[in-house]
């Protein structure tokens, strides 16, 4: 009986997919995965065993708010914020009024890959986790219906990855960032008990047969035309840029990453629009400029430890939409305790613009070897007041000169200090002082 409404939801489904969108292909002619993929895993089998060892990761990943709420809006089913989702790392907006050669390559490629999915749902109508252990999932109100359709594989796995095919093919530079945010989207059905693990790792290769199918159709291979091309036309120095950037790790290899802005330990306390990944970026000629300091420094005993360089607009006014928020106190305690919140404009501890988006200014301490720790700045990272001056008195002199380590150091190899905050520094031939960058970190 199960398997005649699944087959009778399949139907609905694909009518109505069709109607929003006209497929490049039908479904019939796409490949068939029962004869492309392996079977779900028996239960009791190795492979078993590990989807459930990883039933249990997802089920500890909802405790924390953040990547609970990720999971719960990577499973709304909607093209359009599957748009939403991925177009941050893309770089421009998607919309059908905005990008209309985009949209349509998108939600027309996306819909005929997705289709591929139907044949397995219906053939192995494996039984959802949720259901299997008789457990509510992350969304219980729709436990009931989700429980009548097969999970292998997912859904919701191949819709992402096939747009992260058609983004990356669309704009090649993006396909770093792309990728990791589909991938996240995959670990996110796992997270809602939706899905088993082995459901989202056939999802991939499934959406790839997919898409390696789309190349045979000449429309799609025209709509893609277009679709790059209005890419090229719209993308704007502020989208763009990502070619003129490295990742410090991969030009300093010893450097220590403490991203505050991609942790919820920062004064927002939640990640901040734009990071996907613990990652620090600069333009090659500021990083370049870096390791000079970090050799001379590593030298007398010393490593660097970066907080954040590059900072997208995007991540900006994440900071500027925080800061108007004046109730939302959360960290006050721990960053800004003796400061009115209302107050952040006026005196400039938030602005509308930020240096660190033009990509060659970097937030960094100095770590010990010999000691094992951080030198003792006398005050932490991002704390809104006189003490992160780097000229306060207020501290001691092992304090003070350990910041004058640290200082001395970027002034001799070309970077230039900010009065305010003991941690900034922006080289001082930036190569793009006029531009804000727009690319997410990842």
């Amino acid at each position: 009986m199960k398997r005649i409404i699944t087959s009778a939801l399949i139907s609905v489904v694909c009518l109505c997919s069709a109607y929003a969108q006209q497929p490049y292909f039908a479904t019939e002619e796409l490949p068939d995965l029962v004869q492309c993929l392996p079977a779900p895993p028996k239960k009791g089998s190795p492979e078993f065993r590990y989807d459930v060892q990883r039933y249990r990761w997802g089920k500890a990943q909802r405790k924390d708010p953040e990547r609970a709420a990720m999971a719960r809006r990577d499973a709304i089913w909607s093209l359009d914020t599957t748009l939403v989702v991925l177009g941050e790392p893309f770089g421009i907006k998607v919309s059908m009024d905005d990008t209309p050669a985009i949209y349509e390559v998108l939600t027309r490629g996306i819909t005929t890959i997705e289709n591929i999915r139907f044949k397995p749902k219906a053939h192995y109508f494996r039984i959802r986790p949720f259901a299997y252990f008789k457990e509510p999932s992350i969304f219980p109100q729709d436990d009931e219906w989700l429980a009548t359709e097969g999970s292998y594989p997912s859904g919701h796995t191949i819709r992402a990855w096939a747009c992260a095919l058609l983004m990356a093919e669309i704009n090649p530079a993006c396909a770093e960032a792309v990728f990791a945010r589909a991938w996240a989207s995959g670990e996110s059905r796992v997270i809602s008990g939706c899905h088993w693990q082995s459901d989202v790792d056939a999802s991939r290769p499934a959406a790839s047969i997919g898409y390696a199918r789309l190349q045979a159709s000449a429309a799609f291979r025209a709509q893609m035309a277009l679709a790059q091309e209005e890419f090229r036309r719209l993308a704007s120095p502020d989208q763009g840029g990502r070619e003129h950037f490295v990742k410090i790790s991969d030009v300093i290899p010893d450097v220590i990453l403490e991203i505050r802005y991609y942790s919820t330990h920062n004064f927002v306390g939640r990640r901040i629009d734009g990071y996907l990944a613990p990652t620090a970026m600069l333009t090659r000629q500021a990083a370049d400029s870096l390791k000079v300091v970090s050799d001379e420094l590593k030298a007398r005993g010393y490593r660097l430890k970066i907080y954040d360089a590059y900072r997208p607009q995007c991540a900006v006014d994440h900071f500027v939409r925080w800061a108007a928020d004046v109730p939302d106190t959360l960290m006050k305690r721990c960053f800004y305790p003796d400061v009115d919140k209302s107050r952040l404009f006026e005196l400039e501890f938030i602005m509308e613009k930020s240096g660190h988006t033009r990509g060659s200014t970097v937030d960094l301490t100095l770590f010990d070897m010999a000691a094992g720790k951080d030198l003792d700045m006398g005050g932490p990272f991002d704390w809104f007041g006189e003490e992160s001056h780097p000229d306060y008195t207020g501290i001691t002199p092992e304090q003070f000169a350990n910041r004058m380590i640290l200082r001395d150091a970027m002034l001799r190899h070309g970077f230039k200090p900010l009065d305010s905050e003991w941690w900034h520094f922006t080289l001082k031939n930036e190569p793009f002082p006029d531009t804000y960058f727009n690319f997410p970190v990842y």
